[in-house]
Parts: structure tokens; C-alpha cells; sequence
């Protein structure tokens, strides 16, 4: 035990020493890298003292942690004694022996919360292997706020999915950001799972989950804070729940014919009102319900093969970059929206909707020189015009505008406006197109756990102080671009925003290019799989414009002769998947025939003898089966 305490005190000084110099990088759209360092804080490491009892050995450091070595068994088991408990200074540490999936078998919890409540609420899956920690009521430690209660668990799967869950409360600042972080001892690999905004007034709710790279045999879940004066973090209700991979895809599967499918009961009957057996029934899609779609560039224009493989698949599109303000008015006064109108016809053309991105990006870098030299009401003047100009033009024909783009990271107009700007920018927009939904939109929300810029708690805080500034806010935009995704992590903030009730979409979608294509594939297809099964998404758009050299921002569904690439290939694959081409049957002895189908417009051909009757018919998102009734008329 004394090897297992050094060994963990030094892997946790030299993975941490390791990260005071790494940064989180992004680059944007225009290939520019954008880095948020991150400085983490010291771990203690100090002389134990141990002490045994019959069933388990206890070892309790001075600056705060603590492990009960339990016997190897199939599930975690809690101390058979009373484990001291001291104020202010308790680290537990979880035993966890070998397992594939979910004890117990349950389904995925998605509940989770944004308000900071005065009482925890209970964990999550009764604590899930964690259970036996809601014996002990405070876990809490006292160490400048650096670091705070940790489990280690031994022999972890690395095929396994674990999500994990806990209610968080500080003593110190007002607010602080706390990750949730797992690191494994033996290669001293250390990523974070989850984060919450937490306050010291009441308990904040942390949700996120993570998948192990290779097997561990011994790993430390802790947390950690980014202010040095949250000196005591306390922590209850926390649940690590495992799932084996098919138990993770079954419960998609699940959501996909909850939300994205319906039930159909068609009922024929005779001229007379008798039901009708063995009529034979043909239906099919026309269209799509669920918007998926991709960027699109000037270089479709005129190219025939690329606009028919587009058409081919997507429902919805977005311009990468016509519509922004440095293309549309590139010099004040002179505004040129021809490329933008030239794209809005090809995508009206196709029956698809179409996304404008985007009235204003906060980003200095993509503003317009013109607008940089601006001050006061001169800059009040023309983001006015940019407005009206924009929204008059195109009223009606775009359903979504992101009205502030990476407002989360940057904040040009705020900083020259005042922090009311952003409210004021929306006021206007919903003025001039009342039927188009206004969006934020942001990166690394989704795609990596250690930007606190954009965390979900931020997020939210940010649409709630619009709200509170009288602004009706609508969607929400997550860009969505990954390097490798953490699809439990993905999935529970996804959970958090989703108790706001307002539509997500996944805006950007890629994966990095310096991944190879095969890799980006299977990722990708990951990222779509779990976007589309979750209740809260209700779009998903690839960022997959192709230049006129045949590449992209960060990955291709194809070459520049449209041949599929790896990533076209999975886009393939799910929209096969993922819409009801055909159903074809006949009425059983009660006149009727039952199918599930996905969500959008059918076509319906009913025959029977020399009767028949045909129609169409809309399957919206509904718990209650769809029933039509066929009337055959000779």
C-alpha cells in the first residue's frame, strides 16, 4: 500500500507538472489557432498513517485523502467499519474490480439540472458502483481549493462506458468552475469527464462520463478547481454508472424509435363501413423530418455533380462564409449579397432549408477592418445597418440566423457597446424577421470538457442573462468540432442544456484532419449517432463546404470527382438507417396494418380488388400512434 500511495502521489505530480504548459487549442475556421490555458494546481502529497480493522485498511493523509482498500470482488462494496470521517478533510476512495457493463442493467438516466439547489437531489442510478458512498455524508477537503474528494478504482475497462454524476458546493468565492477529472496511474493519462459552475450558497449538479483510451488498473476520479480561494469543495449524491458499448447503443436505438419514429395504424375499410382483409398497402417517404444537412461554398455553383450529390442527401445547408460581414460589405457602403443569393437559390431549388450563418461574429479577427476603426455611435450605426440590411433582404428565407457567433470566447461588440449590445442585436433581428429562430452559437461546448470559456453552466448563464434582459431567446448552437469525442461527455451536456426546452443543433460538425479519414469516419458516426438520438437535438449540420481545390476546413465526404470518402461513406450509411424508403403489406383480419416509420411526409397507395385509393399523410413527434382510415369506394 505504501507503493500504491507514492506511486499515486508521483503520477499525479509529474501528469499535472506535465499539464501547467499544455494548452487547449482550436482553430478556427480560417486554420488560425486559438489556445485557452489551463493551470493546474499542485496535489499534496504527504506521510500516512495507517489503520486497519478486520474487513478493510484505511489510510488517511494530512492533507486530505483517504483509501479503503476492499476485497476483490465482482461489484464495489462498501467498509464493512466506520470509516473516521474528519471535518473539512475527507477523500474517499472507491474499490473497483473488473466488470463489462452495468451491474444492474439500467437504462440511461438523462436527467439533469442547471439551477443550483438549497438540497442535493438523490444520485443518479442509487449511486450506481458508488452506491455505498451515500453512507458517508460529506465528502469535503480543505487544501487552498485546489483538489477535493477522490475515487480511485481499480481495474478499469477501457471497452466500457461510465457516466458519472455528483452535486458540488464550495466554501470560498462565490462561484467557481470545478472539473471533474480521471486520471490513470500506470501511464499517468489524465482527462476531465465534467464540469459545473458551482457556487457557496447552494449544490450545483456536475454530469459528464468518460471512456478509458486502454485498461487501468488503477485510476483516481477527483476534482479540481481554477480558483486558488475556493478552499473547501464538498461533494454528494455522486454515481459512476457503467454501460457495455452495446448496452450504450441499445439505449440510442431506444431514443431513435421514442423520438425520431411513430407508429402508424392504417384501417381499411368498404364502401359499406366493413373492414377490409387482405388489402394490400404501399408506403413511401417523400421527405425527411430531422434536418440534416452540410456547409456549402461558392464552388457549388456551376458544378453539376456537386450540387446533384448534395441534393442527393441533405435536407438543410448553411453558406460558410458568404453571409458574413466582411463578405457581404467589404468596404462600407458597398454591400454585395450576389454569391449569397446565387447559394439561396440552389438550396430553395432543392427542397432544402437553409441556415444563416452568421449577422455578427465576436471574433476580432473575422470583423471588417472598416468596422474595427468605428467607435461609439458610429459602430451603434452600423451594426444597425448591418442588421436591417441583412434581415430586410432575406425575410423569411432563412429558419435559423446565429445572431452572435463565439460570444462565449470573444467580445468585440460587447466591449465597445456595452454588455447589453448582444441584447439589443437581438431585439432588432426579431424585429425584422419575426419568423426566423435566432440562435447563439459557440465551440467547445460539446467537443472538449477543459474550455471553462464555454462549458454548459456558461452557456447557460450567458442565455439567462439575455433572458433576464428581456431577450425571448430560441436555440442553441453547438459548432461541434471534434478531435476524438468523449460521447459520454457528449451526451451529458447535452442532458444539462436540454432542461432549458429550447431547440439544439449541432451546427458544425467535423473532425479533425489530423486524424486519418478512417478515424474521422468512425468518429464522426459516433458524434451523428448520438446527436440524433438525443430528445433535445433537433438538427445537425456538417462543416464540409469543399473549395475549388477539393479540400475542406478540417474534413471531405468526398473528393473533388464526388467520390465518397470514408466520412461520405457513413453519411451514406445513416441516412439509409435513418429514413422509411418503403413499407409494404396487406390488412390483417382486423382491416389493419401497423409499421413504424421515421418522421416526415408519406405517400400512401391502398389497394384491394379493383378498389384503390391513394394519398399522402405528415408523421410529426408524438407518443400516440398515427391511425388513418382508407375508405375503398368501387
Amino acid at each position: 500500500m505504501t507503493t500504491l500511495l507514492h506511486a499515486y502521489c508521483m503520477h499525479i505530480h509529474h501528469a499535472e507538472s506535465r499539464q501547467r504548459t499544455a494548452h487547449t487549442a482550436h482553430r478556427d475556421k480560417e486554420g488560425i489557432t486559438r489556445e485557452s490555458a489551463f493551470a493546474p494546481q499542485r496535489w499534496p502529497c504527504a506521510p500516512c498513517i495507517l489503520l486497519r480493522s478486520s474487513s478493510c485498511a484505511v489510510r488517511e493523509l494530512a492533507h486530505g485523502f483517504m483509501e479503503v482498500a476492499a476485497p476483490r470482488s465482482p461489484l464495489l462494496l462498501p467498509p464493512r467499519t466506520k470509516v473516521p470521517v474528519l471535518p473539512l478533510l475527507l477523500l474517499l476512495v472507491a474499490s473497483l474490480a473488473r466488470h463489462a457493463s452495468s451491474s444492474d442493467g439500467s437504462r440511461y438516466d438523462y436527467r439533469a439540472y442547471t439551477e443550483c439547489k438549497p438540497h442535493p437531489e438523490p444520485a443518479l442510478y442509487n449511486g450506481g458502483i458508488l452506491r455505498w458512498a451515500k453512507k458517508v455524508k460529506n465528502f469535503r477537503t480543505l487544501d487552498e481549493g485546489n483538489y477535493s474528494p477522490s475515487f480511485v478504482l481499480y481495474n478499469m475497462s477501457a471497452a466500457t462506458v461510465y457516466s458519472f454524476s455528483c452535486w458540488v458546493r464550495i466554501e470560498g468565492p462565490a462561484t467557481a468552475h470545478v472539473k471533474a477529472k480521471i486520471l490513470s496511474l500506470d501511464n499517468a493519462a489524465s482527462q476531465c469527464l465534467g464540469t459545473a459552475m458551482v457556487r457557496n450558497d447552494c449544490w450545483s449538479f456536475l454530469k459528464g462520463g468518460f471512456s478509458l483510451g486502454s485498461a487501468s488498473p488503477t485510476s483516481v476520479l477527483y476534482f479540481q478547481t481554477a480558483s486558488p480561494n475556493a478552499s473547501t469543495v464538498s461533494i454528494r449524491s455522486a454515481s459512476l454508472q457503467p454501460f457495455s458499448p452495446e448496452q450504450w447503443s441499445q439505449h440510442r436505438e431506444d431514443r431513435i424509435q421514442l423520438i425520431r419514429k411513430r407508429f402508424v395504424n392504417i384501417h381499411v375499410s368498404d364502401s359499406n363501413g366493413s373492414r377490409v382483409i387482405g388489402a394490400k398497402v404501399s408506403v413511401h417517404q417523400m421527405s425527411r423530418d430531422f434536418p440534416l444537412g452540410s456547409a456549402i461554398s461558392k464552388t457549388i455553383l456551376g458544378n453539376r455533380p456537386y450540387q446533384e450529390w448534395f441534393s442527393k442527401r441533405f435536407n438543410a445547408a448553411v453558406f460558410e462564409n458568404e453571409l458574413k460581414w466582411y463578405a457581404t460589405e467589404p468596404v462600407p457602403g458597398k454591400e454585395d449579397y450576389s454569391l449569397a443569393d446565387q447559394l439561396l437559390n440552389f438550396v430553395q431549388s432543392s427542397d432544402a432549408v437553409a441556415r444563416g450563418h452568421n449577422i455578427f461574429w465576436e471574433d476580432p479577427k473575422y470583423t471588417p477592418g472598416w468596422v474595427k476603426n468605428l467607435t461609439g455611435e458610429q459602430l451603434r450605426a452600423a451594426v444597425a445597418g448591418r442588421i436591417e440590411s441583412l434581415l430586410s433582404r432575406y425575410k423569411g428565407d432563412f429558419v435559423h440566423w446565429d445572431v452572435s457567433n463565439e460570444m462565449l470566447h470573444f467580445g468585440f461588440y460587447e466591449d465597445r457597446l456595452g454588455r447589453n449590445a448582444t441584447a439589443e442585436f437581438f431585439r432588432t433581428a426579431r424585429r425584422a424577421d419575426p419568423l426566423a429562430t435566432l440562435f447563439l452559437n459557440d465551440f467547445n461546448v460539446v467537443e472538449v470538457c477543459d474550455d471553462l470559456s464555454s462549458s454548459a453552466d456558461e452557456y447557460v448563464a450567458r442565455l439567462r442573462e439575455l433572458a433576464d434582459a428581456g431577450v425571448t431567446f430560441e436555440g442553441i448552437g453547438l459548432e461541434g468540432h471534434f478531435g476524438k469525442p468523449n460521447v459520454p461527455y457528449v451526451r451529458a451536456v447535452l442532458d444539462k442544456l436540454g432542461t432549458l426546452r429550447l431547440p439544439v443543433w449541432l451546427t458544425e460538425v467535423d473532425i479533425s484532419s489530423s486524424l486519418d479519414q478512417k478515424t474521422q469516419a468512425a468518429y464522426l458516426e459516433e458524434v451523428l449517432r448520438e446527436g440524433f438520438a438525443h430528445p433535445s437535438v433537433d438538427g445537425m449540420m456538417l462543416w464540409t463546404a469543399m473549395d475549388a481545390n477539393g479540400s475542406c476546413y478540417q474534413m471531405c465526404l468526398t473528393d473533388r470527382n464526388m467520390s465518397n470518402l470514408p466520412a461520405g461513406d457513413v453519411v451514406d450509411k445513416l441516412l439509409g438507417e435513418w429514413q422509411t424508403r418503403e413499407v409494404l403489406g396487406a390488412t390483417n383480419d382486423r382491416g389493419s396494418f401497423n409499421f413504424s416509420a421515421f418522421l416526415g411526409e408519406y405517400k400512401l397507395y391502398v389497394a384491394y380488388l379493383n378498389s384503390s385509393a391513394e394519398g399522402t399523410f405528415s408523421l410529426a413527434r408524438s407518443d400516440d400512434t398515427k391511425h388513418i382510415s382508407i375508405r375503398l369506394l368501387p
